[in-house]
């Protein structure tokens, strides 16, 4: 088994921060300490500190060593907060863990399969180079070189691939598929509570105005909390405290509510 690096702070119940690409824990490092209970974010398979595997880093492999260390530490009664393909990792797991999990936080992350023309245009132009064969690779080698230092760990192969398996145009199928999974569940589980966090759009912003307003009328129980502040997409980098202050009042308010009602549902043999 491999474990995942990760970093730690605190105790109490479980909430796990999920990061995307191309960063790694590191970017949650400014919300974690204004947050309550034990608090972790491992990095990625391939990516910070954790191991590089001769793998092809799939979706399918994150969620394989995501799923072990999860059991490794024992991780039940958690809360889950992710970014970019954090969110979906976060999404697809408690889909599968569903008895395992209190609620789940989302800030610019991967929710929906796309069409090409829902995508914002300079991302589109982008995103069909990088799904290029050869035109990707070295477009990759070169974002690499500019990454800024505490992100430079990262390995070139599962940064490439997250890149390409962005859902667009239904491909890739199986992304896609497992999407439109969590999607499924998403909009069923009304006893998890559930949060999407946005900003004020910078110009690398991922969720339109237009997947906003779907998420909100697609998923259950889902708040939406749209901030003033200015934020790209990598918005735990660009509004730490904004988003910490936003989290902490979720899980005081909505995650606790809900975990009190579980409690009460499970004690009266399941009835609402």
């Amino acid at each position: 088994m491999t474990v995942l690096a990760h970093r730690e702070i605190g105790t109490g119940s479980p909430v796990v921060f999920l990061h995307g690409n191309p960063t790694s824990s590191l970017l949650w490092r400014n919300v974690m300490p204004s947050l309550p209970g034990r608090r972790l974010a491992p990095d990625l398979i391939g990516m910070g500190d954790s191991p590089r595997p001769d793998i092809p880093y799939s979706f399918e492999d994150h969620t394989r060593y995501l799923d072990e260390w999860f059991d490794a530490l024992s991780l039940d009664d958690v809360v889950l907060a992710g970014h970019d393909w954090g969110g979906a990792l976060a999404a697809d797991w408690a889909s599968r863990h569903p008895a395992r999990v209190r609620g789940l936080a989302f800030t610019e992350a991967v929710l929906k399969p796309m069409t090409w023309e829902e995508f914002p245009p300079a991302g589109a132009e982008l995103f069909r180079a990088i799904k290029t064969p050869g035109v990707g690779e070295s477009l990759v080698a070169d974002f690499l070189s500019g990454l800024p230092p505490e992100y430079a760990t990262s390995h070139h192969r599962p940064l490439l691939q997250w890149a390409r398996s962005l859902p667009l145009g239904g491909e890739p199928a199986p992304v896609v598929a497992r999407i439109e999974a969590f999607g499924r569940w998403l909009a069923s589980s009304v006893e998890i509570p559930k949060l999407l966090v946005t900003f004020e759009p910078g110009p690398d912003t991922m969720l339109t105005p237009s997947m906003i307003e779907w998420c909100a009328s697609a998923f259950a129980s889902l708040e939406v909390v749209a901030r003033p502040e200015k934020a790209g997409h990598h918005t735990p980098e660009d509004q730490p405290a904004a988003l910490a202050a936003t989290l902490a009042g979720w899980l005081a308010d909505a995650v606790a509510t809900g975990a009190v009602r579980r409690e009460l549902q499970a004690g009266f043999g399941g009835s609402r």
